[in-house]
């Protein structure tokens, strides 16, 4: 069936080009994951509150396959996925992403977490706005959401300081391990 409505970001707009380096203040620095990335990721789904917020843990070959698995889904327009690094150092501190991404609908969900060494250091919010302003000024999104644990305060601070606004409360959505969730919807409209 063809659409009424013409694509809000062309079909092929990320496909066609390498997945960019994003600055995020003067501190953080955001890149394409790479093979070398992998005990990083490990370690972070080995932390308690990264597999209590993200309900999983990876091993290195798990890791492996997810990082080469994000370079397929920036080719496949569906998710993007970036470390966060310290600038100077280049250690990796975080992840952040775009999931859930539909360009023709022009939106996409933000998913962010830090290594416990990260945290309390501005990292997640320099991230969290250095991704928002990427995708709507450079890609061309309408609307980002940002869902988080409704127990999980320091991801709604994140939220809030980042502009996402607080839009409702989904009652016990997700299943983790101390029972169900309510998460909080938040967004941010391009405009």
């Amino acid at each position: 069936m063809p659409n009424l409505i013409p694509d809000v970001v062309p079909k092929g707009t990320m496909a066609a080009t390498p997945q960019p380096r994003l600055g995020a203040g003067e501190t953080f620095l955001l890149r394409a994951w790479e093979p070398d990335d992998v005990p990083a990721v490990v370690a972070a789904y080995a932390d308690p509150d990264i597999q209590h917020w993200h309900l999983e843990s990876k091993d290195s070959t798990e890791a492996a396959d997810w990082i080469a698995r994000g370079k397929l889904t920036w080719q496949n327009e569906t998710d993007a996925s970036w470390a966060v690094t310290d600038a100077a150092s280049g250690t990796v501190l975080g992840r952040i992403g775009l999931r859930e991404m539909h360009l023709d609908e022009g939106r996409g969900e933000v998913a962010y977490w830090m290594l416990p060494a990260a945290r309390g250091r501005g990292a997640a919010t320099s991230a969290v706005e250095a991704i928002t302003r990427w995708a709507f000024d450079d890609l061309g999104l309408h609307r980002l959401d940002l869902l988080h644990s409704a127990r999980n305060a320091a991801s709604c601070r994140v939220a809030t300081k980042t502009g996402f606004e607080l839009e409702g409360v989904m009652r016990q959505l997700l299943l983790h391990a101390d029972g169900w969730h309510d998460m909080h919807l938040h967004g941010r409209l391009r405009s």
